[in-house]
């Protein structure tokens, strides 16, 4: 090939990915969140249901739930009628469904400082966020690593690049160069400067939750109250887990309380590894997290009625032979299907789901495992989908390859959660009448006015010959996931910011930073 055909194969390429960049933005500015437009798949019918929130009513009333380590939390229940015994709540059958069906909102909306890329959390909607909290990254070129702040920041700027992916999440991986008592600081700005979706804030300590709200509040400035309610805006949704089965310890009850009081919001998820922390069974599993979900709900509404809320589902099944997890398996499934439904009555917001794997690369388990646990979760009607994208080794390390293949099967699962076109170009009755029988429909006015956007396209997967993929050097998916992630950065543009906000940002972690010495606790 001579060099003006080189040059001239490069601009083909190049318009080719300019063109596909540019439907990519366009998806993301148009698209922050999605509605589904097709039905929600039930495992459980009516009889079903109220048999485990039955048995959920009987574990609070007569085993009950610790709260430790929260003397005002033991307050807080006991002027609402609960039987408080040292630590452990035991709470009437009926109370915990009528707090949280009397006070906590059904849909909230989580705004974004970019009021393009705000989210609407419940309902028939869909939001889709990377995964969260693991201490390793993985990549090809340098395998499996503790996570620097560095990797902090390129996986929020992935998240930002990609259209299939609403929200920026939290702890998208830990930040082990940093001190533990002030590195909430840096990933919490990282989310608000280079990207403008919506956050989650710190939940490690009260006072880290804290310094997430004052954050918000000077990112959002004028807008941080709303004019309509005088409350906070909505701006931050934190992720409180159950210490399974059937506590909720100080920590996250400190950091709930700091959030709901400030209107922002709280998702509730027990952290169920089934024959450990729960039953080996699916209903015996949906049982426990109904019942620890439900006290965390409605402790919310004690503290802070109408504070917006999510009820959340993280339910693994684990090997029998070693105790480790595993992913993939149909029980965690089922229970995520029940549990999706057993929300919808409580009429709030539901979480579970994931792109969850215990592979340690991305291969072919990571797909079939991740494939298996994100299909039902949209299936199952989840609002808040977490661990979208990335998650690896039982979520112990965060891949890039691995992001970049979820993000791609993410694009995929939003064009079918939007359903059947059947407007008049959805029919396409022009082109059948315009082509009739014993021809094709590639030439026809129909075909070439939607071909761009006919069909979702994938950014990494391989369709061509043996022979030209046998030419382009015969790369797997994860390499070319590799090649993909490596363009998104080098071609990342972080989003606009007011200086005065951003200097106002690094100002108040600089006091912060300053005022206590480094720790690693």
């Amino acid at each position: 090939m001579s060099d003006a055909e080189t040059l001239q194969s490069g601009r083909r390429g190049h318009g080719r990915a300019a063109k596909r960049a540019a439907r990519m933005a366009h998806a993301a500015a148009t698209v922050p969140f999605i509605t589904r437009q097709i039905p929600i798949y039930e495992v459980l019918n009516e009889e079903g249901l109220s048999l485990i929130e039955q048995n959920a009513e009987t574990v609070l009333e007569e085993v009950g739930i610790d709260f430790k380590g929260d003397p005002e939390a033991l307050a807080i229940w006991r002027e609402a009628g609960a039987d408080v015994r040292e630590e452990r709540v035991h709470i009437p059958r009926g109370l915990c469904r009528r707090i949280i069906r009397e006070h906590a909102p059904a849909t909230y909306t989580q705004h974004a400082r970019n009021p393009a890329r705000s989210v609407v959390m419940g309902g028939k909607h869909t939001v889709f966020a990377p995964a969260y909290g693991p201490p390793f990254v993985h990549d090809l070129d340098r395998g499996r690593r503790y996570g620097t702040i560095e990797d902090f920041r390129n996986f929020v700027k992935l998240t930002y690049a990609t259209p299939w992916l609403h929200h920026s999440g939290g702890t998208v991986c830990e930040p082990v160069d940093l001190p533990v008592n002030k590195r909430h600081l840096d990933m919490v700005y990282a989310h608000m400067r280079y990207s403008d979706k919506p956050f989650m804030g710190s939940v490690t300590a009260p006072e880290r939750a804290a310094d997430t709200v004052a954050m918000a509040e000077i990112l959002f400035g004028a807008d941080w109250i709303d004019p309509a309610t005088g409350k906070p805006r909505t701006v931050v949704t934190s992720l409180i887990n159950a210490n399974s089965p059937l506590t909720w310890d100080a920590t996250m009850l400190g950091a709930l309380k700091v959030y709901a009081r400030a209107n922002q919001a709280n998702l509730l998820t027990p952290f169920i590894l089934a024959g450990a922390m729960a039953p080996v069974t699916v209903a015996g599993s949906t049982t426990l997290t109904l019942a620890e979900a439900m006290a965390g709900v409605a402790f919310t509404q004690l503290v802070a009625p109408s504070a917006p809320v999510i009820l959340g589902s993280f339910a693994s099944s684990m090997s029998m032979k070693s105790g480790a997890p595993t992913f993939g398996t149909p029980e965690p499934a089922m229970v995520m299907y029940a549990m999706a439904a057993l929300a919808r009555r409580l009429n709030v917001p539901f979480r579970a789901g994931g792109a969850f794997t215990a592979s340690k690369i991305p291969d072919a388990q990571a797909a079939y495992e991740s494939a298996l646990t994100m299909l039902p979760a949209c299936l199952a009607g989840t609002n808040f989908i977490l661990h979208t994208a990335g998650w690896l080794e039982g979520g112990l390390a965060m891949g890039y390859e691995k992001f970049v293949m979820d993000a791609d099967q993410a694009g995929m699962l939003q064009t079918m959660l939007n359903g059947i076109d059947l407007s008049e170009n959805g029919q396409a009755m022009d082109a059948i009448r315009e082509v009739g029988p014993g021809k094709h429909f590639l030439g026809c006015g129909h075909t070439q006015a939607n071909f761009e956007s006919a069909f979702h396209g994938s950014a990494i997967a391989d369709n061509n010959s043996f022979e030209q993929w046998d030419a382009e050097g015969r790369l797997d998916q994860a390499q070319r996931a590799n090649a993909q992630w490596k363009r998104m950065l080098q071609d990342y543009e972080p989003p606009p910011i007011d200086p005065a906000t951003d200097d106002a940002l690094l100002d108040f972690m600089a006091r912060r930073k300053a005022a206590t010495p480094d720790s690693n606790v």
